[in-house]
Order: C-alpha cells, then sequence, then structure tokens
C-alpha cells in the first residue's frame, strides 16, 4: 500500500493487485483494515480508528481508492459518486488493436451475480443497466495496446465486459477473454488518475498513481 495523498478528512492510496478494499468471504486481510492499522500506528490512536469505504476496485486491479476518515467526508463522499463528481481514468493493456483510435462505447449490462461476472449487449435486455465508457489508445505495445479509459457510468466489471465485448480483452483477464492469466494473478487494469472537489475544504485534487507494469 502507497498512501498519495491525506488530509484529516480523507486518505487515498495506491492499491496492490493481489488486495481487497473490503472484507469479504475469503477472511484476508481488506485495504481498508490496513489503512486503519496505518493511521493507527502513524497517529498512536487509541482504539478504534475510522475508515470509511467510498467505492471499490475488483481484487485483481490497482489503483487509485479514497478512503474516508471522518463521517462528514464519507456522507458527502458518498453523494458524489452516487452522482458521478467523482472522475476516474483507468490505464488498461489490452489484446488486439481497437477498431478505432479513439471512441465511446454504449452497451447494456447483465450481471450474473452467481459467476461474478457481467455480460454486454448492445441493446436493452430484461435486468439490464446502461454502460457507457470513452477510450483512446495512447500506445502499441509488443503485441499489446495502452488505452486510456473514462468511465461515464459505474457498473459491475463495466471496463472489463465492455473492452471486452468490442474485441479487445484485458491482458491477464481470463474472466473476459485473456488467453492466460498474469503470474501474479492481477489484470492489467489500473486506477490511473482521480479529479474531485474535496468533500470538505472544497479544493480541486487531482491525483496520478504510478503504474505497477513495465512497458
Amino acid at each position: 500500500m502507497t498512501v498519495v495523498y491525506e488530509d484529516n478528512h480523507l486518505i487515498v492510496v495506491n492499491k496492490t493487485a493481489s488486495e481487497i478494499v473490503q472484507g469479504d468471504k475469503t477472511g484476508d486481510t481488506p485495504l481498508s483494515e490496513t489503512v486503519k492499522q496505518y493511521l493507527k500506528e502513524k497517529y498512536q490512536k487509541p482504539g478504534n480508528v475510522f475508515i470509511g469505504v467510498t467505492h471499490r476496485l475488483d481484487r485483481p486491479v490497482s489503483g487509485l481508492v479514497i478512503f474516508a476518515k471522518t463521517g462528514k467526508a464519507l456522507a458527502r463522499l458518498n453523494e458524489m459518486f452516487k452522482n458521478g463528481e467523482v472522475k476516474k481514468t483507468y490505464w488498461a493493456v489490452v489484446k488486439n488493436r481497437p477498431p478505432q483510435p479513439e471512441g465511446e462505447l454504449t452497451h447494456y449490462l447483465v450481471r450474473n451475480e452467481k459467476q461474478n461476472k457481467s455480460y454486454a449487449y448492445d441493446r436493452e435486455v430484461p435486468g439490464s443497466k446502461k454502460a457507457i465508457l470513452h477510450y483512446r489508445v495512447l500506445r502499441a505495445l509488443d503485441n499489446y495496446y495502452l488505452l486510456e479509459v473514462d468511465l461515464k457510468t459505474g457498473r459491475h466489471h463495466q471496463i472489463r465486459c465492455q473492452l471486452s465485448k468490442m474485441g479487445c480483452p484485458i491482458k491477464g483477464d481470463l474472466k473476459y477473454g485473456a488467453a492466460r492469466s498474469n503470474p501474479d494473478g492481477s489484470i492489467c487494469l489500473h486506477a490511473r488518475f482521480i479529479r474531485f472537489i474535496h468533500p470538505v475544504s472544497k479544493e480541486e485534487i487531482s491525483l496520478e498513481a504510478d503504474v505497477p507494469w513495465k512497458f
């Protein structure tokens, strides 16, 4: 865990691909607990430390995660995420060249809870939610392409599912069509930039997280 930004109300960290943001049935220590422990030790706080989870990243995804350190910040951030006021930009390494160097994808996603997977359709189907993202090719790599992705909506596995539907599965993402996994179990999807108005000070915050892969 690397701390990218911290003040009295927020702490933003660069999550590694193996970490879970919140506790789940695996019983593995979540990132929220690691952050709590970090704050407890840094400020020598007795008792329980407050940490509010404002959003999540899938376990095999790396990058920026915002945690709230106060109830006030948590309530406001939750509202901001709901209203699309937090702008997140991702980098993804994909197989196959996208049909255009830049474009917008619109699909209708259906989530299958049992499989923990989403399916993309070109038109509305029962139980589907509209998903929109914008992508552009940043550069061609050996056998792969580096894309920058801006989310217009926040759906379950949205980037993974939509890029796969376009014919460009993310490197290492077996669930969505990659031919093989990455040795460390990660996928090459990274929450690279985040921009938002601070929920308390009202300053504009713009952050970026180092990419874990070598090009």
